[in-house]
């Protein structure tokens, strides 16, 4: 081949793979290669005018509502006042993917404002956050009032006890005894009809029920193995967990009911870090540090 021709032939494979670069999710890496490290960035979009991702970025913030209380997932560090866990590394992601720029940049635009279970649907309905976060199961009675993208983990309700405990083995053992959850969750109307003779004391955070079985109020607390998990890994030599999984709790992002634009970027960008390995880096650097091995991400539901 002739000088000429090899190097028309590089400007052609340079071409290309510049192409195929610009196909790839708009990110560019400039460090790791996992998003969940300052080292990657992404490109800002552009959205349409007067929808909610174009709204927001008007705003430049992003208001999510997350839970305070709960370790691996949502709980707020005493130290450095931050919120930490895999439901607030969602959250980051989700806000680069709308804002652009690094993870640290996409945090930066996130106001984290404490949801309880029970305040999860009036929260996204009277607009006091944009977007829930916050180990909130999907279920057809929310999506009356609420929509839900993803589900972006899937979790399974057990129980924990004293790790002295050994009479509660399974669901069936909470009949006739003391057990605690939160109120209006999937766990506590799971347990009125799998053990509907158990002596069931509900709070409004997990966190109080963990104190109510310390002092003996209750002799055990149900909901998710993976907020369970968290408390366990607080106090191993005074907790434990049984490890009898009984339902399946897909966790969906909470967002206002009818807005299927902002919902379906959601689902794209929950599709776009699941395929680009920042779903599970996130994992890893979260629940992965209780013991959960990283699964593989569930199948987004675009239910209409």
């Amino acid at each position: 081949m002739s000088k000429r021709g090899w190097a028309v032939a590089t400007v052609m494979v340079a071409l290309s793979l510049v192409v195929a670069a610009c196909g790839k999710d708009k990110t560019t890496e400039t460090g790791s290669q996992s998003n969940t490290t300052a080292g990657v960035t992404t490109t800002r979009p552009t959205f349409a005018a007067g929808s909610t991702m174009a709204n927001l970025q008007a705003k430049g913030k992003i208001v999510v509502g997350t839970k305070f209380d709960q370790p691996g997932l949502g709980q707020k560090n005493p130290t450095t006042g931050k919120v930490e866990g895999f439901d607030v590394e969602i959250a980051k992601l989700i806000a680069q993917g709308l804002f652009g720029g690094s993870l640290s940049d996409a945090e930066s635009k996130i106001e984290f404002k404490e949801s309880t279970t029970p305040n999860r649907e009036t929260f996204i309905e009277n607009g006091t956050v944009d977007i829930v976060v916050a180990t909130y199961t999907i279920n057809d009675a929310r999506k009356q009032r609420i929509d839900f993208a993803g589900p972006y983990y899937v979790a399974g309700q057990d129980i924990m006890v004293k790790a002295s405990d050994n009479t509660i083995k399974g669901v069936a053992d909470l009949n006739g005894k003391k057990t605690c959850s939160v109120r209006n969750s999937t766990p506590a109307a799971n347990v009125v009809k799998l053990a509907p003779q158990a002596d069931l004391t509900l709070f409004d955070q997990y966190s109080d029920c963990v104190q109510a079985m310390r002092d003996g109020r209750v002799q055990s607390v149900t909901t998710d193995n993976s907020i369970l998990l968290g408390f366990v890994a607080n106090a191993p030599t005074e907790f434990k967990i049984v490890g009898n999984k009984f339902t399946d709790e897909p966790y969906g992002i909470g967002l206002k009911k009818g807005d299927t634009a902002f919902r379906a970027f959601i689902n794209d960008r929950l599709e776009a870090i699941y395929a680009n390995g920042a779903w599970a880096s996130a994992f890893t650097a979260t629940l992965g540090k209780l013991g959960i091995p990283t699964p593989t991400p569930p199948a987004v539901n675009r239910y209409s």
